[in-house]
């Protein structure tokens, strides 16, 4: 049975501009003549719109709203049309649209580029105008979306999957544009590793290293960066550390590594030297960086960053240089080199410290909001300008990187990252009372990921007892095998005379020289009172758990008798090497189990026993001072300072302290 009215041509949703002015129109058969009435849909009401009794409806657009149009007859037979929308576009670009323009797509706003977390919500957003209004449809990296064909593109949890290159074609039935590519990047870790090389066995020290090292750990924390910074590494550590670096990195990781040392170029390659590297310079004794390099890429990591602080003087330059493999067109990977090729970088005294001339350059602009490599574009310029250098290093930049990404973009690092890389790395402080009833505190601060001071401090009150002195020790060795001086772990050992709360009635015998890493640990806390110190240092080297004892002897009022009680703490050495204690077949996924070491509680890293000792003696503890560094016999191997100058330099250091006693 035929309908009494049946619409024939329903009205059209548009997309235009403010003020533009256009026609809906609705058309309807019926058995009899027909009547219209246009409404609009007023927030929440229905309203009928006055006059508008016309097929057509002329409309100047202002607001977007919603309309519909009534067909009724002579029988009162009712139908409605549907629903159109009238979008209308508050701010557009001058010129928009064109003046012949015949209702055709016109696209008035771009999707942008976008940073997000994984687990995050990602937005991209386009809009166009159009007669009728223009539909949507998403891609991403040439694929459709099946699911995305609103202006807004929605993913409530990003995932790493969801990085791409992303557009919208827009169209109606007059035509179809594109909106511009953008790139999503999900941002899953901003990793570092940062490795300095000071005391070598076989080669001359360096002092840069330890400052620059620990500084630059300091700015990528700022930053955002999971930092781990390590000291004198051989070079099975140096390897185990690499892997251990390389586990963490994949898709939207941000990844920096930084070497300070010696180094050198041998055919094309660039070589860091480990510490335990013999004389002369071999390839099987060294780390290549291009091979490291190469394994990031194999990550599909967003940034590779490259910064080497060591010479580049060319070992042999007789030969020919060699090819390198290429590396993959990824456009993700900067290098940053203190100084050119066949060239040397050089430290320089900056009061008690000395650094590196890069690092003096690099630590003031890297925290810029800029693209990396113009970053490191003006860490360049300032090196040319430094008199101290010219004409002797020059710093070299060599990249791919095709987008605008900068170290301080913001990412958030994965669960995995936190727990293995950064910030498990911190030991509770612990306070432990002894039988009389004093109360020391326990903290345990790390300047390096391997090197590590133990900080004792007595907590007041103390006026139940006199002249109390505090000496903190390690009661077992660290290592399995100690057969140098260099493979003794330094210990510090610090008597404290707690009489009263002044400090000009402190008394302090050392027992070992002053480092570069204490002066740094005084420098950092030089506004706190660390009383009694115990610098535990190459903590990957260590096979068992460490016994510190702490021994008070004081004299007992009533009696007048010395006393000494003692307690013990067992630092267990999962906590104290976790980062050399990871799995290695382990993999940056988020639905994998976090590593063991991250969630190990206080009471398996400290046990505390009591044992008086009555009036026991203490004993002093062994040290070491620093290794000799004295120029290298061999005439073809790169020198990477004035050695005299270094020398000058490490007795400045060592002098840092006042009135301690030298070995």
């Amino acid at each position: 049975m035929q309908k009494a009215i049946t619409i024939t041509e329903q009205p059209v949703s548009v997309s235009v501009p403010m003020g533009y002015s256009f026609t809906l129109w609705c058309r309807a058969q019926g058995r009899t003549s027909l009547q219209y009435q246009w409404f609009c849909q007023y927030q929440s009401d229905c309203r009928l719109i006055p006059g508008a009794t016309n097929q057509d409806l002329p409309i100047t657009a202002e607001l977007t709203q919603l309309y519909t149009c009534r067909v009724n007859d002579l029988h009162r037979n009712v139908v409605f049309s549907d629903w159109v929308k009238v979008e209308v576009h508050q701010c557009v670009a001058r010129g928009l649209p064109p003046q012949l323009w015949q209702g055709e797509p016109v696209i008035v706003l771009n999707p942008s580029e976008q940073w997000v977390e994984v687990g995050q919500p990602l937005q991209l957003q386009c809009a166009a105008m159009g007669i009728p209004a223009p539909s949507y449809q998403w891609y991403r990296n040439g694929n459709l979306l099946e699911q995305h064909k609103r202006k807004k593109l929605r993913i409530t949890h990003a995932k790493v999957s969801d990085s791409g290159t992303y557009l919208c074609c827009v169209s109606n039935s007059r035509g179809e544009h594109w909106t511009n590519a953008v790139d999503v990047h999900i941002a899953t870790d901003k990793i570092a590793l940062l490795v300095g090389n000071n005391c070598y066995q076989h080669h001359p020290n360096l002092v840069a290293p330890v400052r620059d090292v620990f500084e630059l750990s300091r700015l990528l924390e700022r930053l955002g960066f999971r930092v781990v910074s390590l000291l004198d590494l051989n070079k099975a550590e140096m390897a185990t550390a690499v892997s251990q670096f390389l586990q963490l990195l994949g898709k939207g990781v941000y990844a920096v590594f930084y070497y300070a040392g010696h180094g050198y170029e041998h055919l094309g390659r660039n070589y860091m030297v480990p510490v335990d590297a013999p004389q002369p310079y071999a390839p099987e004794n060294c780390i290549s960086v291009q091979r490291i390099l190469q394994k990031m890429q194999q990550q599909q990591t967003a940034l590779n960053i490259i910064l080497l602080d060591t010479c580049r003087k060319w070992y042999n330059p007789g030969c020919a240089l060699s090819q390198v493999q290429p590396l993959e067109p990824w456009g993700n990977t900067v290098y940053g080199y203190s100084t050119s090729e066949d060239a040397e970088a050089y430290e320089l005294q900056d009061g008690e410290f000395s650094s590196g001339i890069f690092m003096k350059y690099l630590k003031k602009h890297i925290l810029q909001e800029k693209k990396v490599t113009h970053m490191l574009e003006d860490v360049l310029e300032d090196i040319g300008r430094d008199p101290l250098v010219t004409g002797k290093q020059v710093m070299e930049i060599k990249h791919t990187l095709k987008e605008a990404r900068s170290l301080t973009d913001p990412i958030c690092p994965s669960r995995v990252a936190t727990e293995r890389w950064g910030h498990s790395q911190e030991l509770p402080s612990k306070t432990v009372t002894f039988p009389c009833g004093v109360r020391v505190k326990l903290r345990f601060l790390r300047l390096f990921s391997n090197l590590m001071f133990v900080c004792a401090k007595p907590q007041p009150p103390l006026a139940h007892i006199t002249d109390p002195q505090l000496l903190l020790r390690q009661l077992t060795w660290l290592h399995d095998s100690i057969s140098t001086e260099e493979d003794i772990i330094d210990m510090v050992l610090f008597w404290l005379n707690l009489n009263n709360s002044e400090t000009d009635d402190v008394a302090i015998r050392r027992e070992s020289s002053l480092d570069h890493a204490e002066t740094l640990l005084a420098s950092v806390y030089k506004r706190e009172k660390l009383d009694c110190v115990l610098q535990l240092c190459a903590l990957q080297k260590i096979q068992t758990d460490v016994v510190l004892q702490l021994d008070l002897h004081y004299i007992q009022p009533s009696t007048k008798q010395k006393t000494c009680e003692s307690l013990q703490t067992t630092l267990q050495k999962s906590l104290l090497r976790q980062f050399f204690s990871q799995r290695r077949d382990s993999q940056p996924d988020s639905q994998q189990a976090p590593a063991r070491t991250g969630s190990v509680c206080l009471q398996d890293a400290l046990t505390l026993s009591t044992d008086p000792k009555g009036q026991a003696s203490p004993s002093a503890g062994s040290g070491h001072g620093l290794p000799n560094s004295s120029p290298s016999n061999f005439s073809s191997e790169p020198e990477e300072n004035d050695e005299s100058e270094l020398g000058k330099l490490c007795l400045a250091l060592l002098q840092a302290g006042p009135g301690q006693d030298r070995p």
